[in-house]
Parts: C-alpha cells; sequence; structure tokens
C-alpha cells in the first residue's frame, strides 16, 4: 500500500513539474492571439541593420504592441530573434494578431517592392523628400548626390540642372534599394521619355533637353490650365527669339523662396540673381519646378501666334488675357491689379 502511495506521490510530483514547465509556454502560445491595439492599418518598417531590440522598440512606439517584454517573450517562443527578422515594409490591418506579427516578421512578409512618385517638387530638398519617402534611403542620401558636381556630371548635369533628369511618374524598385541605383534608374527614365520625336522638337526649337524643360518648369508655375499652356509656352518662345526678357514672375518667386506670394512687385525685380527674369535675358540658369510630362510636351508642341504678353484675367478664373502689344498689356494689367486690390491682395 505504501509502495503505491509513494508511486502517486512521485506521479503528482512530476504531473507538478511538467506542468511548471508547460504551462507558461502554453500560456505564451496563447498570447499569441492577442490582438495589436492599432485602429487602422499601420505602415511598419524595418530597416537593414535593425537590432531587435529596435524593432520591439518600434512596435510599441507605433502602438502595436502594449508590452515590450511579454512579446518579447512570445516572440523567443515562437523562434523570433534578430538573426531570423527579415527587413521591409510590413502592413499590419486593424485587429492583426500578434501571432500574424511574428509570423511575417519572422517569413520576411514585408514588402520587398516600393514605389516611388514624386511631382510637384522645386527645390531638390522637395525632391529628394519625396524620392526618398517609400523607400529605405533618406532624403539626405539622395540630396547628397544630386548636389555633388562629380556625381551629376556622370549624367550630364551640373547639380544646377539636375533636376530636369527627373520625369515625374510613379516607378517601382526594391524598397532597399541604394541611392546610386535609384538615380541610375532615373536615367534611364529620363532617357526612354526623350524620344526621337521629342529630341526632333526640341532640335526645332532650337533648345537642348535641359531648356525645353527648364521653360516647362516655368509654365507650369503660370498656369494649373493645361489647355492654356501651350499658348503660354507660345509667348515665351516668342520673347526667347527676339531676344525680349521673360519677365516671369515664377522665377522672381523661386529666388525669394516663399512660394506664398501672389503678387509680385516692383522691388522684387531690383532682385540681383540670374534667375531674375526681368533683369536678365533668356532662360534662367536651371529649372524653377520639375514640370511634369503634359508641360514638357505643351512647350514641345507650343502654340504658333505674336502674342509676347500675358496677364492672369480679372476673373481669378485660372485663365489668361493675352497681347500683342505693350500697350494692350497694360490695360490688362491695369484689370488686374485692380482685382487684386480689390480683394486686398497686397503680397
Amino acid at each position: 500500500m505504501k509502495k503505491f502511495k509513494l508511486i502517486g506521490l512521485i506521479l503528482l510530483i512530476a504531473v507538478i513539474a511538467v506542468g511548471i514547465y508547460i504551462y507558461p509556454k502554453a500560456s505564451m502560445y496563447f498570447y499569441g492571439n492577442k490582438t495589436a491595439s492599432i485602429e487602422k492599418e499601420t505602415a511598419f518598417y524595418v530597416p537593414t541593420g535593425t537590432t531587435f531590440e529596435e524593432v520591439l522598440r518600434s512596435l510599441e512606439f507605433k502602438g502595436i504592441i502594449e508590452n515590450v517584454e511579454n512579446f518579447k517573450e512570445y516572440a523567443s517562443v515562437r523562434n523570433l530573434k534578430e538573426s531570423t527578422i527579415e527587413p521591409g515594409k510590413y502592413v499590419f490591418p486593424k485587429n492583426v494578431a500578434y501571432s500574424k506579427i511574428v509570423e511575417d516578421l519572422r517569413q520576411g512578409n514585408g514588402e520587398k517592392e516600393a514605389k516611388v512618385t514624386f511631382n510637384n517638387a522645386r527645390t531638390k530638398i522637395e525632391l529628394a523628400e519625396k524620392i526618398a519617402a517609400t523607400v529605405e534611403l533618406s532624403a539626405d542620401d539622395i540630396l547628397k548626390l544630386i548636389t555633388d558636381e562629380k556625381f551629376t556630371s556622370k549624367y550630364g548635369f551640373t547639380p544646377t540642372t539636375i533636376n530636369t533628369m527627373f520625369i515625374p511618374n510613379t516607378y517601382n524598385v526594391y524598397w532597399d534599394i541604394s541611392a546610386e541605383d535609384l538615380i541610375a534608374k532615373l536615367a534611364k527614365e529620363y532617357k526612354r521619355f526623350w524620344s526621337p520625336e521629342r529630341k526632333a522638337k526640341a532640335k526645332a526649337l532650337k533648345m537642348s533637353q535641359t531648356e525645353v524643360s527648364t521653360l516647362a518648369s516655368i509654365v507650369v508655375c503660370e498656369t494649373i490650365k493645361m489647355d492654356e499652356a501651350p499658348k503660354i509656352a507660345g509667348v515665351y518662345v516668342n520673347r526667347l527669339r527676339r531676344g525680349i526678357p521673360l519677365d516671369a514672375d515664377p522665377t522672381l518667386v523661386w529666388v525669394l523662396g516663399d512660394f506664398t506670394i501672389k503678387r509680385v512687385l516692383n522691388k522684387h525685380k531690383e532682385l540681383e540673381s540670374p534667375y531674375n527674369t526681368y533683369k536678365n535675358r533668356g532662360l534662367p540658369p536651371g529649372p524653377i519646378y520639375i514640370p511634369s510630362v503634359q508641360y514638357i510636351d505643351a512647350v514641345l508642341n507650343y502654340e504658333k501666334h505674336d502674342y509676347i504678353f500675358f496677364c492672369a484675367k480679372e476673373d481669378f478664373s485660372g485663365y489668361s488675357n493675352f497681347a500683342k502689344t505693350n500697350r494692350q498689356h497694360e490695360i490688362n494689367a491695369r484689370k488686374y491689379h485692380k482685382a487684386l486690390n480689390e480683394r486686398k491682395i497686397f503680397r
């Protein structure tokens, strides 16, 4: 009888020991059913070289997990560690289970490709930020290259003109692409864009590809009305051919760096800058905007006419009044200035 009691006691101790060993691990597996705190789809980035602790802290900072230590213990049970975490962009849906988070990070289910989209950029900093927004690169990585004279010369540009090499579009690239490879890809797209037909039209204009894009950068700042862009381009082509200064207000705004200005004043026209197209004949040294394909084509397919002036319409419709003589232009300008005064727009 005592023998059976002893065996029973040994079995009981064994069961308790096993329970003590197994329960925490089992509870951790159940912990995987817990859902993230995020209330909407959330992007989560794991840059190359990120440590396990950095990933955990980042998950907590983004509100995806609540307790780093508990999640770390669960991740250990699931064999998620630094060597098994794959870099990439992960997108976690609302109410995603912790088990799914761990599985994605361990299996490398993040997005390996990214879409680089850029437009509406005026400066190199803006351009670099837009290019780097969806990839592992930082804006500084891009900026360092496009402001380097030796690097830009590889593609036939200078830091002043390099922006004309970037054709706004959406490009598929690897998320961890290097800055050099990304710019090389955009350079290939630039060459593809400049087809023999476009090159022939630029040659007929007696303008280089860079000059066409520079003029397009002015036109895009002059009008949002795409149907009027070729007509405005025609005005500037006429002025260039006659040796008349472009008198383009957007170039002065670009020099000032204050893009909220709606009214260029006479004092602005006295600015000392190669971009001041009131004081200097011809095109400015480089673009003042990243023009879209449509605006580049508007220059290449400019409207042939005899206008050498244009001024925004006084009805603020976004369209312009065109003139062949200075007298008619002054009449148009007075109407527009009066409308500005009535709306109390003085800058």
